[in-house]
């Protein structure tokens, strides 16, 4: 953008003429191009116009994006971000509101940081935890940029930042949660390493048999004597109907059917207990 310095003054010869300056070597003088384009129609002037504009803010684009290498995003694909953020800019700008550099600049920086933030978590982290680690990562840039500066505690980040304590070490947590660790990846480089997953609990199925056995237990008790005997000569000392039978001095047949008759009542008050529990909120009567 080009800034003059008015140097005539009332009742001087004019003797000077205003000198040029532009903030950036790639901020070029287009305001006769963009008061062309405005005029024109949609078409293939109006189209070669545009790409010209393009080319010629191409560079400040490009040192835009210069500015978040070293985020875990090659600065080929930052470029290209950038590119639409400035043809956004071009599309959009009205000449007749000031410079396009003042319009132009925020909409790439905004292009490219919606980038990061729709398009790099590997986790999708929400956006208030997103700006706690941007305002960490600034912190311990500045506290660190002296050579020979120790690594910030979380309490310098805090005062510098303004930020708590809890809110630091959120920032700090979400540091690390552009890319995710595989489950695969090994842990150890001992010849006995594991992985990730190796670290990982698994459902054990002794806890079901814990439940099922608790909610048995009532119905075990109100069973007659006889037939919690038979229960537990079968399904505890692993003994045939045959040899119970012979033991009780009953049919086989009989055995069968009281076995049978046991585990369904048994079974049928454990579920209506589980049942009872979920109805009531965890609690049960028992008549």
């Amino acid at each position: 953008m080009l800034i003059e310095t008015p140097t005539h003054r009332p009742g001087t010869p004019e003797t000077t003429t205003t000198a040029p300056r532009r903030r950036h070597d790639d901020a070029p003088d287009t305001a006769a191009l963009f008061a062309r384009m405005a005029e024109l129609a949609e078409g293939p002037e109006r189209e070669a116009v545009r790409d010209e504009l393009v080319t010629l803010w191409l560079p400040m684009a490009h040192r835009i994006a210069g500015r978040f290498r070293d985020r875990g995003e090659s600065i080929e694909d930052l470029r290209q971000v950038a590119a639409l953020g400035l043809v956004k800019a071009i599309d959009r700008f009205d000449p007749s509101r000031g410079a396009f550099e003042s319009y132009a600049v925020p909409t790439i920086t905004g292009e490219v940081k919606r980038h990061f933030r729709d398009r790099m978590w590997a986790l999708r982290v929400p956006r208030r935890v997103q700006e706690l680690r941007n305002k960490v990562r600034v912190a311990r840039r500045e506290l660190t940029q002296n050579p020979g500066s120790p690594e910030p505690s979380v309490a310098d980040l805090a005062t510098h930042t303004g930020l708590s304590e809890e809110e630091v070490n959120a920032g700090l947590e979400a540091l690390d949660s552009f890319s995710t660790l595989s489950l695969d990846a090994e842990l150890s480089a001992d010849e006995d390493g594991y992985s990730l997953a190796d670290t990982l609990g698994a459902a054990d199925s002794s806890y079901d048999v814990v439940v099922d056995r608790e909610s048995a237990k009532e119905g075990l008790r109100r069973l007659p004597e006889r037939e919690r005997a038979i229960l537990y000569m079968r399904f505890f000392e692993d003994m045939t109907q045959s040899r119970i039978a012979d033991h009780l001095g009953i049919s086989q047949m009989h055995v069968s059917r009281l076995i049978s008759r046991s585990c369904a009542r048994v079974r049928d008050e454990a579920l209506g207990q589980r049942a009872g529990n979920r109805g009531s909120g965890g609690t049960s009567t028992t008549a």
